[in-house]
């Protein structure tokens, strides 16, 4: 839960032992865009507000041109869009259909560095806005061996991983650089 609103105001601060008559509260719930957002609202509504206990569910959907047009008291906020603005989920294909994803993670083990299993980021990057144009786009960050402490109060990166990581980001860089779409080229042949 991130914010609670309840209780009946008084002059003084709020009235103790007296039940308000109407209470918000707001939760950040982190899904992937794998899941079935449907699903979810209806259980939302029927476990967590159900009508039998007088309690209500607002959802407010957003697409990517209404984000700035929702007024402040929606009680449901979808922050990372799951789907870009032609109605196709966002996802980047993570196998060899993705030329780019085979590049990286080539120049990856060309560099010596250890490739994880590929994970949905919880929070947002800028790389969603590409995804909303339908662009596929791959988050990266060389951090081998590092505990995920993103904007914790004891943030840090151990020096050795930092110098692997710039060898990383020269392999991707070089790799990406000479990279010569033969599938485009083929194409282009054939319409000849």
């Amino acid at each position: 839960m991130v914010f609670l609103k309840a209780g009946t105001p008084s002059p003084t601060g709020y009235v103790m032992n007296l039940q308000p008559s109407e209470a918000q509260a707001g939760f950040d719930i982190r899904v992937p865009p794998i899941a079935d957002q449907a699903s979810l609202e209806r259980r939302i509504a029927e476990e967590w507000a159900p009508a039998s206990r007088n309690m209500t569910f607002e959802p407010t959907k957003l697409s990517a041109t209404t984000l700035l047009d929702i007024p402040e008291s929606a009680q449901y906020k979808q922050k990372v869009f799951v789907y870009d603005e032609n109605g196709k989920p966002i996802l980047t294909a993570r196998d060899s259909s993705n030329p780019w994803w085979s590049l990286i993670e080539g120049a990856i083990h060309k560099a010596n560095g250890k490739f994880g299993k590929p994970e949905i980021f919880p929070a947002s990057t800028d790389a969603r806005y590409f995804r909303l144009k339908g662009v596929p786009a791959i988050g990266f960050s060389p951090m081998a061996n590092t505990p995920i402490l993103l904007h914790d109060h004891n943030e840090f990166l151990n020096k050795e991983e930092y110098l692997k990581g710039i060898d990383v980001y020269v392999s991707i860089i070089k790799a990406f650089a000479s990279f010569e779409d033969t599938k485009k080229d083929e194409a282009i042949r054939d319409e000849l």
